[in-house]
């Protein structure tokens, strides 16, 4: 049997998978990200640990000895600073942070072959850019580290006392070299950061190293098991969904909404609105819109406004499309694609007497759909062409979501038939790492097809003005706000 982790921004999920790829145990914990100042996204790494503790012991139930690999996936970017046994140096600083608005001028400065090679706009929460941030606020804390990781490459150096990570995560980090599939050393010196706090680069299905005692007894399973590199979260749920060749785009939408891409050849975005990282398996690559604000948005509009998940959908949905001429504007943590603008700010434009809390809700869905819709946009006008959009775990959403979700794209919309396919990812690049299945495009075809779970239906017309009015709202509001 295969385990997965994933650690992502509000909770941590562990899965178990048979050797037939059957999942026999799941399970959650979930913990708190934290905003000390304005604009600042952290969470401690130590409540990481202790929920990883309480999924894995209770997605492993009675399998626990019957355990064979551990694979793990995580949220990307941000940056935990931590000893050489994984003890943290202070909070990690997440992707939604923003507080390194000014280190982004450090990448405008670089030369272009040097911009090339990272095949990625820069953008706050990203490692190059909060590293330069601690080396210039946190210098003790700089210098005393030993390693600078993603969150999955953390827990895995607590698990296995060794560091490493794998090219998915470390293509995020604008310290990557996506040419060379190493770390860019012209970048490091170019910006004066520390290459020895880089982990080395392993591959997504490779062993990187076993079990530790500590370890083992806190996940409750046997020592020495085997610990691969894993996956970044979007890379892990497109495994699990079958997406490794051209052709179908893949929309996840949990803290925030990704719209992913599969590309078999190196295939950089001219416009600079769009990611480019290298998937799961070798001689692979993803393009991908990223929306910072989609679950996070959701969920602080429903505690802002003191609304239960059933009352959110009950009277969002009570409300017609369109939402009487609201609109939500979701950038409460900055905006990366289109705008790669770290100052984008949230707003409800267009209220009146006559609107109440099933408008701000109905408004926010709205406003986030229509985030997704631009991102798409922005991914097809580099080249992409989409033979289907599939909604990964989109069997856990509500159907009204999922329809407006095909209203506001005006595309028919499939689902993955499994939820949490980022967890799912890793326990599937765990059964390759101890030789269940014999690599990791073996394990993408073994994919279910995905379902049919919405097409565009009548309100795809009530969404055609508000949206463009959407698109026109963000430069007059950035321009006033500035």
């Amino acid at each position: 049997m295969a385990s997965g982790i994933d650690l992502g921004t509000s909770s941590l999920k562990a899965l178990v998978l048979d050797v037939d790829g059957a999942i026999v145990g799941r399970a959650a914990a979930s913990y708190s990200m934290s905003a000390p100042q304005p604009g600042w996204s952290e969470s401690d790494p130590q409540d990481w640990w202790q929920a990883a503790g309480i999924a894995a012991r209770q997605a492993a139930g009675d399998h626990a000895a019957e355990i064979a690999a551990i694979g793990l996936s995580g949220q990307m970017h941000g940056v935990v600073l931590s000893d050489d046994m994984g003890q943290p140096l202070r909070p990690a600083i997440l992707w939604p942070d923003v507080r390194t608005r000014r280190q982004l001028d450090a990448y405008r400065e670089l030369g272009q072959d040097m911009r090339r090679k990272l095949a990625n706009p820069p953008a706050t929460g990203m490692a190059g850019p909060t590293l330069l941030w601690l080396r210039d606020h946190e210098r003790p804390h700089y210098r005393a580290a030993q390693w600078a990781l993603q969150a999955k490459d953390w827990l895995r150096l607590r698990l296995i006392h060794e560091a490493a990570t794998e090219p998915s995560d470390a293509s995020g980090t604008l310290l990557y070299d996506l040419t060379t599939d190493y770390w860019a050393k012209d970048v490091l010196d170019a910006l004066d950061l520390r290459l020895d706090l880089l982990a080395p680069i392993r591959e997504s299905a490779e062993i990187c190293g076993v079990l530790s005692r500590d370890a083992a007894e806190h996940l409750g399973v046997r020592p020495n098991l085997p610990v691969v590199g894993g996956a970044a979260d979007t890379a892990a749920a497109a495994i699990a969904g079958g997406l490794l060749d051209p052709g179908p785009v893949q929309l996840t939408i949990g803290s925030g909404a990704q719209v992913v891409a599969p590309r078999d050849r190196l295939a950089m975005d001219a416009t600079a609105r769009t990611h480019l990282y290298r998937a799961a398996a070798p001689d692979r690559w993803y393009a991908m819109a990223a929306m910072q604000n989609a679950g996070l948005a959701i969920e602080w509009v429903r505690t802002t406004l003191a609304a239960s998940w059933a009352e959110v959908y009950a009277e969002a949905f009570a409300v017609p499309a369109g939402a009487q001429g609201l609109i939500f504007l979701p950038y409460l943590t900055g905006e990366r694609t289109p705008h790669f603008d770290p100052t984008a700010k949230g707003a409800w434009i267009g209220l009146g007497l006559a609107h109440g809390r099933g408008h701000l809700l109905r408004a926010a869905l709205e406003g986030i759909a229509f985030a997704v819709r631009q991102g798409l946009e922005a991914l097809l006008a580099t080249g992409v062409r989409s033979t289907d959009l599939r909604l990964a775990g989109g069997g856990s959403l509500d159907p009204r979501w999922r329809q407006l979700l095909a209203d506001v794209l005006e595309r028919p919309l499939l689902a993955t038939p499994v939820s949490d396919a980022s967890v799912l990812g890793a326990a599937l690049l765990a059964g390759v790492g101890f030789g269940a299945w014999p690599d990791v495009q073996r394990v993408a075809a073994m994919a279910a097809p995905p379902e049919l779970v919405a097409t565009p239906g009548p309100d795809t017309q009530a969404y055609r003005e508000p949206y463009l009015r959407y698109r026109q709202l963000y430069l007059p509001i950035a321009a006033a706000l500035s």
